[in-house]
């Protein structure tokens, strides 16, 4: 891949309900391709351990965030949510500036 390629490429944010109730939390340039690893249909385990034998998973949300660095940064803030936090995050809008401001008064 390309410097330019790179630099252009949109990351993503997203959650994942398991069949249990859990969320998962990653990042993506490609949330649905990532999603069916994580699904593991085609029997590869691309996906990630902690949602092997959770199935059936539900992506809940999912918000374009810019660049990897910020992807990563966000997913580390987002993984330190309480569970009800994630719920509400869950029913925003994936506006990623009502996010922010969401997000600034978690903590």
């Amino acid at each position: 891949m390309s410097e330019n390629t790179e630099a252009a490429t949109l990351w993503w944010l997203y959650l994942v309900r398991t069949a249990d109730g859990s969320l998962y939390t990653g990042i993506s340039t490609d949330v649905q391709r990532r999603f069916a690893e994580h699904e593991n249909k085609d029997k590869k385990n691309k996906g990630a351990k902690a949602l092997r034998g959770k199935a059936p998973l539900r992506l809940v949300f999912q918000i374009v965030v810019g660049n990897k660095s910020d992807a990563l940064k966000l997913e580390y803030k987002v993984k330190q949510l309480s569970r009800a936090q994630k719920e509400e995050l869950i029913g925003l809008d994936a506006e990623l500036m009502k996010f922010e401001t969401w997000l600034q008064t978690k903590r």
